[in-house]
């Protein structure tokens, strides 16, 4: 959950998201490095009289200004290589979890269970509960059990959305006519909040995602008291 004057990421939740931030602190060093060294040279050049000016027509200066940037793309390249793969890894799913987009709500439907969908809409900020979030609230939480792998079946019915939830890193499109696939794998439980991140119309901004991560008995528990 994001606070007030929050700048970095939200607390990661799965084992994609803990990735992802690593990346981003990976690649913002690297940035870091290149933005100080170039602030350096700049400052050199405005302060330093250039006595050696042959040295800008040297090969050897060429050959490194050319090879070092390269070097640079390939430390970039390979761990978001790697990213890329694991978040497009399908895993044997041990349950199916199926979300349709509308304006302005979303569907769900346990594919696993007959008879198991609701609707999510969010809860007017006049019918809020004391420490309940406004906006971000929801009348049907959607229940999903911990440290088990979870298919994501993502869908719309009229226009565009995007199924977002930043502390398990995962922003899927919902397309009207395509079913679009995500995993979803939680570290451990807790109540997690996302909004739909595609603008859809006059309402975009009142369309919250609230999950509840459970452990796997009481997802058990909740299941009977559901079905």
């Amino acid at each position: 959950m994001a606070h007030p004057a929050q700048l970095g990421f939200q607390d990661a939740a799965s084992p994609i998201m803990e990735e992802l931030m690593y990346f981003h602190d990976h690649t913002l060093m690297i940035v870091f490095l290149i933005s100080s060294l170039v602030l350096y040279i700049i400052s050199l050049m405005l302060t330093t009289e250039l006595t050696h000016t042959s040295t800008m027509d040297a090969q050897e200066v060429e050959t490194v200004w050319t090879i070092l940037p390269a070097v640079i793309l390939i430390l970039i390249a390979l761990p978001s290589l790697r990213i890329l793969y694991m978040m497009d890894e399908i895993t044997t799913p041990s349950l199916t979890l199926k979300t349709m987009g509308h304006q302005w709500y979303w569907s769900y439907e346990y594919t696993d269970y007959e008879s198991l969908c609701f609707d999510s809409y969010m809860t007017p900020p006049l019918e809020l509960d004391p420490g309940e979030l406004r906006l971000l609230e929801v009348n049907n939480r959607v229940v999903l059990p911990t440290e088990m792998s979870i298919r994501m079946l993502i869908s719309s019915e009229d226009v565009l959305h995007s199924w977002t939830v930043p502390s398990l890193g995962v922003k899927t499109d919902a397309i009207p006519g395509r079913l679009n696939q995500a995993t979803l794998m939680t570290s451990r439980p807790g109540i997690y909040y996302g909004q739909c991140s595609e603008i859809c119309g006059a309402n975009h901004s009142f369309m919250p995602i609230v999950l509840e991560l459970v452990p796997l008995k009481h997802f058990e528990e909740w299941l009977l008291s559901t079905l």
